[in-house]
Order: structure tokens, then sequence, then C-alpha cells
């Protein structure tokens, strides 16, 4: 867990506040994880719990935890083509997982397929 918890400490909890449930902190690195507190304060501790808990479970299979986005700057772009379906589906499919957009779900998709080899 100790190894966990320093990969965790370079992410990018964000807190939003929802009229309905209070606030939701997820992160940048791994917006799949959420939770949902009454406080900004205990919302942000509970993210970072659940955080280590999944980057915990991720290095015990053998998987390799995404980095804090800030380590690595992202300054080369690729580009790929699909067509009108695709892009809805993907679109659907990224909201519905959580990501901010469909560049971050597509990356974090095929990295993963990619480490999975």
């Amino acid at each position: 867990m100790n190894k966990a918890r320093g990969i965790v400490t370079g992410y990018h909890i964000v807190i939003e506040e929802n009229e309905e449930l209070g606030f939701v902190g997820s992160s940048v690195e791994i917006p799949t994880v959420s939770v949902i507190r009454n406080t900004p304060a205990k919302c942000y501790t509970a993210a970072q719990e659940a955080l280590k808990v999944a980057v915990a479970t991720m290095i015990e299979c053998g998987k390799t935890p995404p980095q804090a986005f800030s380590a690595k700057k992202r300054n080369v772009q690729i580009n790929i083509r699909v067509n009108g379906e695709e892009k809805l589906l993907l679109a659907s499919a990224s909201k519905m997982l959580g990501f901010k957009g469909l560049s971050d779900f597509v990356r974090t998709s095929a990295i993963e397929r990619v480490l999975a080899m």
C-alpha cells in the first residue's frame, strides 16, 4: 500500500459540487474511480483512499497504474480517423465511463490494451 500511496500522491483530484449528491471526487488519471461525500474535505480524503485501493489492486494484479499527468508532459499529437457512428459510440462510452473527454478515453483505452499484452 505504501507504493500505491506514493503513486496516488501525484494524482490530480477533482472535486465537483452536485446539487443532489453533495460533492463528487475523481481523478484525472483514473476518472472511473469516484466518491461522493457531503463536504469537499471528506470527498478529497475519500478520493485519495479509493485511488490508493485501486492502484494497489492494479499493482497486485501485475498491471501498471497510470503516472500522474504532471509527471510526463504530452507534447506529441497523433490523429486517427473514424466514421460518424464510431465517433458517437466512442463519445458515449467515454461519457458513461466518466472520462473528461474523448481523447482521454481513447488514449487510456489504447495504453491499457498495450500494457495488457
